[in-house]
């Protein structure tokens, strides 16, 4: 079990609080993307295009990016197709709203700002919420600009009782006649969300020619529970596994095996993009780094193992009869190895036990989770690189509440844990 002491108390809770941190930084994909890079950079990686010829030495440290994704890696001292690679895998989106294109919506005297959902969430969980629009702009000349709506500009309010008495026998949401955040009442011809979000971004209005926007908690995240080890916080699922991922590769000592940290967006809605793990992202910097020699690519991958990480559900207090008894995880236990009969997780015996062996060296426990076998199971990011790269591969998380809801549990004793963890799978 972790360990008790007030050291480890104190190391869980400056790292859960650097947690609280990064998720801050991070509202949208194309946010948590540019807090990886800042982070990488500070720690003397350097930036790689991918329209540049790469010749990357022992011991570089390199990132590149694509949209909403990041690829960082260690290069090992041995060729990657003697030596394999050792990758973590994580994803950068969470279940959210898309801002649409024509997205001024006026009604009632009010306007609105029209969205879609993104995701399987808990939308019910987005109520009465103090909420803001962040992401990417696309301006002309190809430029991109991060933007962030200053304040709490958005609030999706429930409908009062009074109006609807029938919703103490459940609530049902049309995503498109419910779900549409309220922004400014209507009074004429003001200036629209573009040209605010334009300011927002010190840019020309005029010059912003499309968006990838997403709706966003404007609450802090914040230390929780009797002795403030819980975090509490927006986007846990899938950031919290990108923040330990990122401290293992800058944790893990250089070695022979190149190390690799991928983290994907669209994981939410199926991984089917150019930046997803269904897409060529990790696949083409694998084979830039296994060299030109024709068969390379193909032993490297054969000698690498991929640790997906994304997070797990901790068996819940008052719901514990959805859990599988004999798995039922727990917040704070440590890392959860995540193993499903149909393959919607990607562990096997070799790659499960693969990863017991690490998290023991390292001193680091190991939970299981399964769901009932009369339930649905979720995936991740896991079988389907395995799919595309036949790369051995392990599913793992850290262990949460509340998961897809707009305000996540987790705890910050298990930071420490799944990044020691990680390290140890990548310097294996």
């Amino acid at each position: 079990m972790p360990d008790p002491t007030p050291t480890a108390t104190t190391d869980a809770l400056a790292l859960g609080d650097d947690l609280r941190a990064f998720v801050d930084a991070s509202p949208s994909p194309s946010h948590a993307v540019a807090e990886l890079a800042r982070r990488l950079t500070a720690a003397g990686f350097t930036e790689l295009a991918e329209t540049d010829a790469w010749s990357p030495a022992p011991g570089g440290q390199h990132f590149v990016v694509r949209h909403g994704s990041l690829i960082a890696f260690r290069v090992g001292a041995g060729a990657p197709a003697e030596t394999g690679l050792r990758i973590v895998g994580a994803h950068t989106d969470s279940p959210t709203f898309k801002v649409r294109p024509n997205n001024d919506v006026r009604q009632a005297g009010y306007r609105l700002v029209g969205v879609e959902p993104y995701g399987g969430g808990l939308w019910h969980t987005w109520l009465d919420r103090e909420l803001t629009v962040a992401g990417r702009l696309a301006l002309r000349g190809g430029e991109r600009a991060l933007v962030r709506l200053p304040g709490a500009p958005l609030r999706l309010p429930s409908l009062a009782i009074h109006l609807d008495r029938a919703v103490r026998e459940g609530l049902t949401l049309d995503p498109q006649q419910h779900l549409v955040p309220v922004w400014d009442r209507d009074l004429g011809e003001e200036p629209g969300l573009l040209e605010a979000l334009a300011a927002a971004a010190g840019v020309q209005a005029g010059d912003v020619v499309g968006h990838d926007l997403v709706l966003a908690d404007t609450q802090p995240a914040a230390r929780a529970g009797a002795d403030g080890t819980w975090v509490a916080a927006p986007r846990l699922d899938d950031l919290a596994c990108c923040h330990s991922g990122l401290l293992a590769l800058l944790a893990a000592p250089a070695g022979e095996r190149t190390q690799v940290l991928v983290c994907n967006d669209h994981e939410e809605v199926g991984s089917g993009s150019m930046s997803g793990a269904r897409g060529s992202f990790l696949e083409d910097v694998v084979q830039r780094l296994a060299g030109a020699e024709p068969q390379a690519v193909h032993r490297a991958l054969a000698r690498s193992v991929l640790v997906s990480a994304d997070m797990a559900h901790a068996v819940h207090p008052n719901r514990a009869e959805r859990h599988e008894p004999a798995h039922r995880p727990a917040l704070g236990g440590g890392p959860v190895l995540k193993v499903n009969a149909n393959q919607a997780y990607a562990t096997d015996a070799a790659s499960g036990g693969w990863f017991r062996e690490r998290c023991e060296e390292a001193g680091v426990p190991v939970q299981a989770f399964v769901t009932r076998a009369d339930l649905p199971c979720g995936s991740t990011i896991g079988p389907l690189t395995a799919t595309r790269l036949g790369v051995t591969t392990v599913d793992v998380g850290a262990p949460m509440l509340a998961m897809h809801s707009c305000r996540e549990l987790a705890s910050a004793v298990d930071v420490p844990l799944m990044v020691g963890a990680l390290a140890a799978c990548l310097a294996d």
